[in-house]
């Protein structure tokens, strides 16, 4: 039986967000954060086998998202 371990989604200070974690703290699903790392609007790098994604890129994918809320 797998043992699944809860994890903070946010922890201050934290600067690299696995695609699980940027989940929670952006309330989109995984199909929608990788469409939205392959259209270029949310950026991510990878470590090995493993996306991850900065937290200034969550920052500003949230910024963009207000824009253009303001705009429309």
């Amino acid at each position: 039986m797998e043992r699944v371990v809860a994890r903070p989604a946010h922890v201050p200070g934290r600067q690299l967000y696995k695609v699980a974690d940027a989940m929670v703290v952006l309330s989109m699903s995984r199909s929608v954060i990788y469409e939205q790392i392959r259209s270029g609007r949310l950026r991510s790098v990878t470590q090995g086998r493993s996306r991850l994604i900065p937290a200034s890129a969550i920052a500003e994918y949230v910024a963009l998202l207000e824009h253009e809320a303001q705009v429309a």
